[in-house]
């Protein structure tokens, strides 16, 4: 079972690079600590504080990571004050980046599968039934993977 593919990707024999979206995408968030940033604002973790606590890295890398999430549009900053402290910023995912979720939790879910020692059960709260991910055509139909054409550019509108 492979991918089919069309046009200038059927005949390519070099590197895409940047002209990958993949590739793209990875550049972003293609390390651990950016996932693991995503996966706790997935789970409502919104301050510095508590991003650093539960992911478990300095603080400098953290702020790295969520710069280049913010840069990006994945992630925004927003300030707050508790009373009797100075303002500060909290990082909500945007639009773009609660597109993200998909992938986060296919990561997961390959990982509670393919790798000892399992993960959570991901449940439907309206009917209790378990969450499977898969691909689906813009008319609704599943698609396994054989049936999936690759093809030219798409443009961000497409989709």
């Amino acid at each position: 079972m492979t991918l089919q593919r069309a046009g200038f990707l059927a005949e390519r024999t070099e590197p895409l690079g940047d002209r990958c979206p993949v590739d793209r995408t990875m550049q972003l968030i293609g390390n651990r600590t950016t996932v693991l940033l995503l996966r706790e604002a997935f789970y409502g973790a919104t301050r510095f504080d508590d991003l650093v606590r539960r992911v478990g890295v300095t603080e400098a890398v953290a702020s790295q990571r969520l710069r280049e999430l913010v840069d990006a549009g994945v992630l925004v900053k927003q300030p707050y004050r508790e009373p009797g402290q100075r303002t500060r910023s909290e990082y909500v995912l945007t639009e773009a980046g609660h597109e993200l979720l998909p992938l986060v939790l296919a990561l997961g879910r390959w990982g509670a599968r393919h790798i000892p020692g399992g993960g959570p059960r991901l449940t439907h709260v309206g009917c209790g039934a378990t969450v499977v991910l898969e691909a689906r055509c813009a008319e609704g139909h599943a698609v396994p993977e054989e049936e999936m054409l690759v093809t030219g550019r798409l443009a961000p509108s497409d989709v």
